[in-house]
């Protein structure tokens, strides 16, 4: 159901809006999470390592899609917003093509660039085989996640979130299935793993496209309509640009400190692959709302209503920090147990290690929060780069203070403490920038 959020109480749209997002988020993790559970339980540590060593080059890749994913996301909710169905239609089939193909191109680089990649990240040879067989797999079907995310994210810049979550949990579970069939039935190891991952992204993509062609009339379009508009593009480049340049370069960060995780070995490369499936789980709530208050405010944008824009940010402020709160005593009452899931037998060390860094960024979550969610009303807005700074900025202190502090005392625990040095840095700038009030000028529709 398609949602107009220029009209209601700002908290309740937000809400409605950012539950089955959320709900869809944890299915989403599940994709990461089982993985790293089924190979860390069945296959074992050195398994889970190759796994999480992998991560990074795969957000790279990633990344250079999904900046794009939120430009397009921006403008088709501004024209929605400003009822212009139009240029909405224009702007779908524009941003559709072009993810689709860049998705196909860098695919098609990270299979031939896996190795090469990983052992830039100083990725032990003990590890190495196992990593670039996951990448390798994980890209070669990479087309697949793309056109769930493409098509999903058509629907939640239209304001539905609720279908896109249906088939995420049809896939999800799918996932899990076929994860404990090929690895413990069939005794694939890592890449049975990753061969589950591709088959259950694979439905997730088939099944939106069917829905969108059989059920969205807005998203039906005849052939004549299939017309790629330079004018949409331009915009969607504009705002999509920056965020693809500030998930690319937080990945180039996240690079940088997994080369410095492993360099301190398999136990702690375990360890920072357990506790940051969890830290990504945990900050589910962060993510969402600011997702949905940048759709909110595209939308409110589009139809010129800023003091809606205002309403929805202090709202998405108290559910963030309110949601912050909680996750923080969850983690530290529970941190353990959940350490606990990826591995077997007595492994006190990494679980020791997980539990200190899942505690460390915890005390700091309601920081990564205001950050989120003053984001997404800028980004909403059409003012793209401030974003980008912040997580650059948040990225390059991350990554000295992860240097320097490992040659101290705190050794390895260097790494984890660099992250809320980042982040209480970061937060700076776009609060500056909310209030200068020049996000106000940055409209896609004027």
């Amino acid at each position: 159901m398609l949602r107009d959020m220029t009209q209601g109480s700002p908290a309740k749209l937000i809400w409605a809006f950012s539950l089955p997002m959320f709900i869809g988020s944890i299915f989403q993790q599940l994709y990461n999470m089982v993985d790293a559970i089924v190979v860390g339980r069945y296959v074992g540590p050195h398994a889970l390592a190759a796994v999480g060593t992998s991560f990074p080059v795969i957000f790279f890749m990633v990344s250079l899609i999904l900046g794009m994913t939120m430009g397009s996301g921006v403008v088709i909710s501004q024209f929605f917003g400003a009822k212009d169905l139009v240029r909405t239609r224009r702007a779908v089939v524009t941003a559709l093509v072009f993810q689709l193909v860049l998705a196909a191109f860098l695919g098609a680089v990270g299979v031939v660039l896996s190795r090469p990649l990983l052992l830039l990240l100083n990725t032990p040879e003990i590890i190495l085989g196992d990593a670039t067989a996951y990448m390798q797999i994980f890209f070669g079907g990479i087309l697949f996640m793309f056109a769930y995310n493409a098509f999903a994210g058509l629907l939640r810049s239209l304001g539905d979130s609720k279908t896109p979550l249906y088939f995420l949990i049809i896939s999800s579970l799918l996932n899990v299935v076929l994860n404990i069939y090929f690895v413990v039935g069939l005794n694939l190891g890592v890449r049975g793993v990753a061969w589950a991952t591709l088959i259950a992204q694979g439905t997730s993509s088939v099944l939106t496209f069917l829905y969108i062609y059989r059920y969205v009339p807005l998203l039906q379009f005849k052939r004549t309509e299939l017309v790629f508009d330079w004018d949409i593009f331009r915009a969607i480049v504009r705002i999509g640009a920056p965020s693809s340049i500030q998930q690319a370069l937080t990945s180039v960060g996240i690079m940088a400190v997994q080369a410095l995780v492993n360099s301190f070995g398999p136990i702690t490369m375990a360890a920072y692959t357990a506790a940051s499936r969890m830290d990504s789980f945990a900050v589910i709530p962060i993510m969402n709302f600011g997702m949905a208050v940048s759709t909110f405010t595209g939308q409110n944008i589009g139809a010129n209503r800023l003091d809606r824009v205002t309403q929805g940010l202090k709202a998405t402020l108290m559910m963030v920090i309110v949601s912050c709160l909680i996750v923080s005593l969850l983690v530290f009452t529970a941190g353990g147990h959940m350490i606990r899931l990826f591995i077997t037998g007595d492994q006190t060390e990494i679980v020791a290690q997980g539990i200190d860094y899942m505690r460390t960024i915890s005390l700091f979550y309601a920081v990564f929060g205001v950050i989120m969610v003053l984001n997404g009303v800028l980004r909403g807005a059409g003012d793209a780069w401030i974003p980008t700074m912040t997580s650059v900025t948040s990225l390059a202190i991350r990554v000295a203070s992860a240097y320097i502090l490992v040659n101290t005392a705190l050794t390895y625990r260097g790494i984890w403490w660099s992250i809320p040095i980042g982040w209480s840095v970061a937060v700076l700038a776009p609060t500056y920038r909310y209030f200068s009030g020049v996000w106000k000028t940055k409209a896609v529709v004027r």
